[in-house]
Parts: structure tokens; sequence; C-alpha cells
């Protein structure tokens, strides 16, 4: 009877694995980490909703303004770095290491933020 109950956990565990390794995405199926882009910009917004924290920018570009939507770690990891909700506010003025979108996008992945005072995330 133990050994059934043990063979049809180890199943079921089988079963899910595939699931659990779909649900999480490489870095690099969405972003260019060959290419590292700086941006430099008014942070205009900052969503800490999981999976990922997003960093608002707006940036002039070209005589016009373009919003990029900048993806970091999640909540835990980003408070885990130093980071608090309001280490960020709107209006602050930062620049941005970022892995570009490989399509093209106005998105990236944030791989440092630095402000204006020279802080840096």
């Amino acid at each position: 009877m133990r050994s059934n109950r043990a063979v049809l956990i180890a199943g079921v565990s089988l079963l899910l694995v595939p699931a659990a390794v779909l649900a999480h995405h490489a870095l690099d199926s969405q972003f260019d980490t060959k290419q590292t882009i700086t941006l430099t910009g008014a942070v205009t917004k900052m969503d800490w909703s999981n999976p990922h924290v997003r960093l608002y920018v707006e940036v002039k570009d070209d005589s016009k303004r373009v919003t990029w939507e900048l993806y970091m770690g999640s909540p835990n990891q980003q408070m885990m770095n130093g980071w608090k909700i309001d280490t960020y506010r709107r209006g602050d003025h930062v620049s941005v290491d970022a892995y570009p979108a490989k399509d093209g996008s106005s998105v990236g992945f944030a791989r440092k933020v630095t402000a204006v005072s020279g802080r840096t995330f």
C-alpha cells in the first residue's frame, strides 16, 4: 500500500514539473541580453506587483517623449537588494542600463538604475 502511494505521488509530481518550467520564462527569451542600452528620463510610475516590479521612465527621444516599461526582479528580490516602495517617486530623474526587448518595443529589463544623486541599485 505504501509503495502504491509513493508511486502515485511521484507520478503526479512528474506531471506538475513541466507546468512549473513553462510558467517561468528565461530572460533572453524576451530581451536581447547581448546588448545594453542606457535610458535617461523621469520616473512616471513604479508598479510593485508580482511577478516583476516594473519601472516606467519617460525618455525624450528625437523630439518626442517615449515611456519605457522596464521590468525588474520580484518585489521580494528588489527589497532584499535595498529597494523600498518609495525609493523612486514620480518625477525623479534616473539613468537606467537595460537589456532592450527583442521585438523593438519600448520595453526592457533594468540591470542598473542610477539616481541623479549617484545612488545606484
